[in-house]
C-alpha cells in the first residue's frame, strides 16, 4: 500500500482534502524504502546479523568487526583484555526461543549469552552462556557467568536446586564422544532452546547439556543476548547465520509494550517513560502472570518483536507518525492471531481510509480527522459498567487530553464503553478543524451526550482490543484509578483473568514518574517586540 492508496479514501469535503494534503506529506517524509512490510510469522526464524555490519549490535570497536560475512571478535597479546567482554544484540532482549548460529574459534574460549544481564564494567555481561572453546573441552557446556558457575557439563542433564547448585538428573552421552561431532577450526552449527525454566545446548544436531533452573530466587526468564571474547591468550572468534525464532511462553501472558518516538513538551507525551513505567509496575507486582517487553522510540528494529506476544499495546504518537502506520499486514497477521491489541493516546488514531480501519478491526475504534476531537478538559467518571476492565476502578475525575467522538465498528458490535462522561462547553471553545471541532460533535456536547473516552472490544476472530484516549500527562500514570483501568486493559486482552479487585499496582512515585522521561529540546526564546 502506498499513501496514494490511502488517501482517496478520506472523508470528502473541503476541509478533508486540506487536511489529507498535509497529512500525505508528512506521510511521503516518513515513507520507509519498504511501504507495507511483509508481516513476520510465528513459526518463521528471522535473521538478525545482516552479514556486512554491526548494525543491532553493541560492543567494543577495537576486538569486533565484520569479516567474510561473519561478525569476528578477535584479542591480541600485543593488547590483551582485562576481563571477559562481550558484544550485546541492541535490538531486543530473549525470553523463550529457538537460536541458530554458525561458529568457529580459533584458540581459546567464548560463549553465547542469554537470558542474560549487565554488569558494572563496559562491556560486560552475565547470565546464561552457551559455551565454546577451541579445545573442544567445554563446548556444549552450560556455564553461569558470574552467575552460580558451571550449570551443566557437556553430557549432563541437571536441574538447578534452590540453593543455586545444580543437581545431575540424566547423562546425554560420553563427554568426550560428544566431542567428536565438533569440528575444530571450521564451522560449526549451535542451537539454543529455552522454553519455559529449561535450557539446552545443541551443536551439529547432537544435544549437549540441558538445565532446569528451579532456583527461584536467581534464575531469568529474560535478559540480554551477547557474544563472547574470553581474557587471556589471544583468540579469535567468528559468528554467521544468526537467527532467532520466539516460543510461546505458555505460563505466562508475553505483552509487547512499543512506545512512539518524542514529540511534545516535558512530560506530555512521554511514550517511552510510560512504557518502562508500565514494564516495571507489571513485571515486579504480577511477574507470575505476565511479562512485559518494551520497545522504545518506535517500532521494533527485532523482527521476532511479536513471535510470541498474547498482546500488543502502542503508545505513540498518531496519524503517519504512529509506529505501525507501515506495518498494517502484521498488525492484521496479529489480529487474526487471536492477538490482543491496545491503543494508548494519540496511538488510537491513523488516517481515513486503510489505516484507521486497521485500528477499528483490531481496537474496535479510532479517531477520525474532521470527526473526532481531541481537547484537554476534566473528565469526571462518575458510574463504571460492569466489565472485568473497570475491576476495583472507584468514580474518579482528572484533566487529560481526553479525545472524544470516535468512529466505533458499525453498531459497536462488539464493543464495551469502560470510561464515559459529559465534555464541558468548553471543549468546543476552539474553531472547527481536523481535530478540533464540527457541527455533529457540537450537538452532541450541546445534548450533554456521554463521551466515550475509553473502550474494549471482543472480536470476531476470539481476541480483544481496547482504545484508551487520555495519558497526555505522564504524571496521570499516578493516578489509581486511571492507572488501574489501564492495567486492567491491558492484562485483559492478553487473557488474564482480572481480579475482583482488578490488576493492583503500587501508586509511582515521584522518582518513578522522572525516571526515563524523553530529553526535550530547550524552548525557542521569544523575538523581542521591534
Amino acid at each position: 500500500m502506498t499513501p496514494k492508496s490511502v488517501f482517496p479514501l478520506l472523508v470528502a469535503g473541503p476541509i478533508a482534502v486540506v487536511a489529507a494534503a498535509g497529512f500525505l506529506a508528512l506521510a511521503q517524509e516518513s515513507e520507509p524504502e519498504s511501504q507495507q512490510a511483509k508481516p513476520v510469522t510465528n513459526d518463521e526464524f528471522v535473521s538478525i546479523f545482516d552479514g556486512e555490519t554491526l548494525k543491532g549490535w553493541d560492543g567494543d570497536p577495537k576486538l569486533w568487526r565484520v569479516e567474510d560475512g561473519a561478525i569476528t571478535g578477535e584479542t591480541s597479546d600485543a593488547d590483551p583484555i582485562e576481563y571477559n567482554t562481550f558484544l550485546r544484540w541492541t535490538d531486543g532482549e530473549v525470553d523463550d526461543f529457538v537460536l541458530k548460529l554458525d561458529y568457529r574459534i580459533f584458540g581459546g574460549n567464548s560463549g553465547i549469552q542469554v537470558r542474560s544481564f549487565e554488569l558494572e564494567k563496559p562491556y560486560a555481561i552475565g547470565g546464561y552462556q552457551a559455551d565454546i572453546d577451541a579445545e573442544g573441552k567445554w563446548a556444549g557446556t552450560n556455564y553461569g557467568e558470574q552467575f552460580r558457575g558451571i550449570l551443566a557439563k557437556r553430557g549432563q542433564k541437571t536441574v538447578i536446586k534452590e540453593d543455586g547448585k545444580p543437581e545431575i538428573t540424566g547423562e546425554l552421552g560420553d563427554s568426550d564422544e560428544l566431542a567428536k561431532v565438533i569440528k575444530s577450526q571450521d564451522w560449526n552449527h549451535y542451537e539454543v532452546i529455552a522454553k519455559g525454566n529449561t535450557i539446552t545446548c545443541k551443536i551439529n544436531g547432537t544435544v549437549m547439556s540441558e538445565i532446569t533452573d528451579e532456583d527461584t530466587d536467581t534464575r531469568r526468564r529474560a535478559g540480554l543476548l551477547a557474544l563472547q571474547l574470553h581474557h587471556g591468550p589471544a583468540m579469535k572468534v567468528q559468528f554467521r547465520n544468526i537467527e532467532l525464532k520466539r516460543l510461546p511462553l505458555g505460563d505466562l501472558k508475553k505483552i509487547v509494550y512499543v512506545a512512539g518516538t518524542p514529540s511534545h513538551p516535558p512530560r506530555a507525551h512521554e511514550h517511552n517513560a510510560g512504557a518502562l513505567l508500565v514494564a516495571k509496575l507489571l513485571n515486579e507486582n504480577h511477574g507470575d502472570e505476565v511479562l512485559v517487553t518494551p520497545y522504545l522510540n518506535g517500532w521494533p528494529r527485532d523482527p521476532s518483536a511479536f513471535q510470541n506476544a498474547d498482546a500488543v499495546v502502542i503508545q505513540s504518537d498518531g496519524g503517519p507518525k504512529h509506529p505501525a502506520f507501515w506495518h498494517l499486514r502484521q498488525i492484521d497477521y496479529l489480529r487474526e492471531k487471536g492477538v490482543g491489541i491496545g491503543m494508548i493516546h494519540y496511538a488510537v488514531e491513523m488516517v481515513p481510509g486503510e489505516t484507521n480501519d486497521t485500528l477499528i478491526k483490531a481496537t474496535g475504534g479510532a479517531f477520525e480527522i474532521n470527526y473526532s476531537v481531541n481537547p484537554h478538559w476534566d473528565a469526571n467518571f462518575g458510574k463504571l459498567p460492569g466489565h472485568p476492565v473497570a475491576r476495583g476502578v472507584k468514580p474518579f475525575d482528572i484533566l487529560d487530553e481526553w479525545y472524544f467522538n470516535m468512529r466505533f465498528l458499525p453498531d459497536m458490535k462488539g464493543v464495551t464503553p469502560i470510561l464515559s462522561a459529559v465534555p464541558p462547553d468548553e471543549t468546543m471553545s476552539r474553531p472547527d478543524g481536523h481535530h478540533s471541532g464540527n457541527p455533529e460533535v457540537r450537538k452532541m456536547v450541546a445534548e450533554q451526550t456521554p463521551q466515550h473516552v475509553c473502550w474494549v472490544v471482543e472480536r470476531p476472530d476470539g481476541g480483544r482490543g481496547f482504545g484508551f484516549t487520555g495519558m497526555h500527562f505522564h504524571d496521570n500514570w499516578a493516578n489509581d484509578d486511571m492507572r488501574k483501568v489501564v492495567m486492567n486493559a491491558i492484562c485483559w486482552i492478553a487473557g488474564v483473568e482480572i481480579p475482583e479487585n482488578g490488576i493492583e499496582t503500587p501508586t509511582p512515585t515521584q522518582e518513578e514518574l522522572d525516571a526515563n522521561l524523553d530529553p526535550k529540546p530547550a524552548p525557542k526564546p521569544k523575538k523581542k517586540a521591534a
